[in-house]
């Protein structure tokens, strides 16, 4: 008989204490696991002004060197009121010797990002190496990625961006705290 909710065999952990234990090749990041909630703000030269959002993120691992990536966000009214959803995507952190990373990110919009950069434990570093797009989706030409731990519980990210014919400039900006 279909069990239709069977309980997954090999779950994902968010925290470094928790089953199934990190790969070695994670210590750079284990500071990263678990998930982020918190606002941030945004801007690009196509849109229409600036813009509030609120946003969260989560990291986890099933035991191997890969770290699993999620992220999504809404916009906010000018009284943090949640507008409508705005950006997601997920994808995989793969780890290397000396803290080197490779991240692949997907989004709904048609874009996939491979992204190269490095891990110091209280902070990542990921810079474009190749952008894929679907035939419909706006032009992507480079992206980068910065996070920084600036407390236990305290993650900051910023995103550059440089799409549809502009050069690489500040996209976004986020405070995220750990939640739980």
């Amino acid at each position: 008989m279909f069990d239709p909710a069977p309980e997954h065999p090999y779950p994902d952990a968010t925290q470094p204490d928790a089953a199934p234990a990190p790969h070695a090749l994670l210590a750079p990041v284990l500071g990263f696991l678990g998930t982020w909630h918190g606002r941030g703000e945004g801007e690009y030269p196509t849109l229409d002004g600036d813009f509030a959002y609120a946003q969260e993120v989560t990291f986890s691992h099933d035991g191997r060197p890969f770290l699993r990536y999620e992220a999504r966000a809404w916009l906010l009214d000018a009284d943090g009121a949640p507008l409508r959803p705005s950006a997601r995507e997920s994808g995989w952190w793969r780890l290397q010797a000396d803290g080197r990373i490779e991240a692949l990110i997907t989004q709904p919009t048609g874009i996939a990002e491979i992204a190269v950069g490095s891990a110091t434990g209280k902070s990542v570093d990921l810079a474009t190496h190749e952008v894929a797009i679907t035939p419909t989706a706006k032009q992507v030409d480079a992206t980068r990625r910065r996070y920084e731990l600036t407390a236990e519980d305290t993650l900051t990210y910023a995103h550059d961006l440089a799409a549809v014919g502009r050069p690489l400039q500040h996209h976004l900006s986020a405070r995220l705290r750990r939640r739980g």
